[in-house]
């Protein structure tokens, strides 16, 4: 696993300022350059579609969407990855280990991105992170849970 960069990380809040504002709902776009390795990441109260519309972003599909959900009481960071299906490069067993193999950088990069609203929230480190991989493929298409946040602190 390689670990976060934060020379490599460059946050947007939306325009609005509506995000900097330490509250939820909110939501997070992560987008990535594969020829520099730097990370781009949308904080707003919704996804930026704007940083998601490139043809070459969304040929690739390889994106990170996430969302805070309430849960009874409780709140849980949710996170899409589009696998399969629609025009995509990748077959969907390599396109699975690929996200799975970056997810703990993803993590990294959310919590770091966005270390204002967990310094403010410390509850939030105890949230539970939910994984919704996205596939035509039954066998890849599923949710998983891969423990709380704090356990991927940067």
């Amino acid at each position: 696993m390689v670990d976060l960069n934060p020379e490599k990380l460059h946050v947007v809040f939306n325009a609005s300022g509506e995000s900097k504002k330490l509250e939820l709902p909110r939501k997070y776009t992560l987008t990535h350059s594969d020829s520099t390795g730097d990370l781009f990441l949308t904080i707003s109260i919704d996804y930026d579609l704007k940083q998601i519309s490139s043809i070459y972003t969304r040929l690739m599909r390889d994106e990170v969407l996430a969302e805070w959900q309430k849960n009874n009481e409780h709140f849980e960071l949710h996170f899409y990855v589009h696998v399969s299906g629609g025009f995509v490069f990748g077959w969907a067993s390599m396109r699975d280990r690929i996200f799975r193999s970056h997810l703990p950088l993803v993590f990294q990069t959310i919590i770091y991105g966005d270390k204002r609203l967990f310094e403010n929230f410390p509850q939030l480190k105890e949230s539970q992170i939910f994984v919704h991989f996205q596939s035509k493929n039954k066998k890849y298409n599923k949710i998983e849970s891969f423990g709380k946040i704090k356990e991927f602190q940067y």
